[in-house]
C-alpha cells in the first residue's frame, strides 16, 4: 500500500461519511472523470472533495498551465498534503456548500466545469440537496457537472434520491460505462445545462 493510499484509508476509518473512500480513485475513472475539462480557451474548473488528488492531477494535465483552478476540500490534513504537491492550485480548506460566495471573493462569475469528489450517497437528503444548489448555482449556464457512484452503491436510497435530485438539477444527466479497473469499480455521472431554477429549491 502506497502512502497516499494509507492516508486515505486512514481517514476512512476516523470519518467514513466525510472520506467516503477507501483508496484513491485510479488513472482511469479520472480520465472518465474529467473529460468535461476543455483542453482549450481559459476555462473556470471547479474540483470539489479532491481528497489525495487523482483528479486534480488529471484537471492539470488537462489544463497545462491555462485557465483556474479552484480546490475545495473539508479534510485539513488531505488539503494540506494536496497543497504541496500542487502548489498552482487554489485550494480551500471548507465547504463546498460556499462555492458560489468562494468564486465571487476571487472576482470569478461561474465555474464552467465542477469535478465532483464527493461522496454523495453518504450525506444525508438536506446534505445533499444544500451541495447540489451551491454547485448549481456557481456553474455557468452551459457548463458541465460531473462525478461519480461506486457500483455496489448505486441501489442504496441515498444513490437514488441523488440520481433524482441530478435530475430535477440538469437539463441532461448520463451515466457513462463501469470503470472496472477501480476500487472500488464506479461510473460516472455526467451532467449538463444546469436548470435555472434548481438552485433556488
Amino acid at each position: 500500500m502506497n502512502s497516499e493510499s494509507a492516508v486515505l484509508l486512514g481517514q476512512f476509518l476516523r470519518s467514513p461519511a466525510a472520506t467516503g473512500a477507501v483508496a484513491p480513485s485510479s488513472r482511469r475513472l479520472s480520465r472518465a472523470v474529467c473529460a468535461p475539462v476543455p483542453e482549450g480557451g481559459e476555462p473556470v474548473v471547479v474540483e470539489l472533495g479532491p481528497g489525495t488528488g487523482p483528479f486534480t492531477a488529471e484537471i492539470r494535465r488537462r489544463l497545462a498551465g491555462r485557465g483556474r483552478h479552484l480546490a475545495v476540500e473539508i479534510n485539513p490534513l488531505l488539503a494540506g498534503r494536496l497543497s504541496a504537491r500542487h502548489p498552482e492550485v487554489d485550494l480551500v480548506v471548507g465547504s463546498a456548500a460556499d462555492l458560489p460566495a468562494l468564486l465571487a471573493e476571487r472576482g470569478l462569475a461561474a465555474a464552467d466545469v465542477i469535478v465532483s469528489g464527493l461522496p454523495w450517497a453518504a450525506f444525508s437528503a438536506g446534505h445533499q440537496a444544500a451541495l447540489l444548489r451551491a454547485a448549481v448555482g456557481a456553474l455557468a449556464p452551459g457548463g458541465a457537472f460531473t462525478t461519480f457512484s461506486y457500483v455496489h452503491a448505486r441501489a442504496l436510497p441515498a444513490a437514488l434520491r441523488f440520481r433524482r435530485a441530478l435530475t430535477a438539477s440538469f437539463e441532461e444527466v448520463v451515466a457513462g460505462r463501469t470503470v472496472w479497473r477501480n476500487l472500488p469499480p464506479a461510473f460516472v455521472y455526467h451532467a449538463r445545462r444546469p436548470r435555472a431554477d434548481a438552485a433556488l429549491r
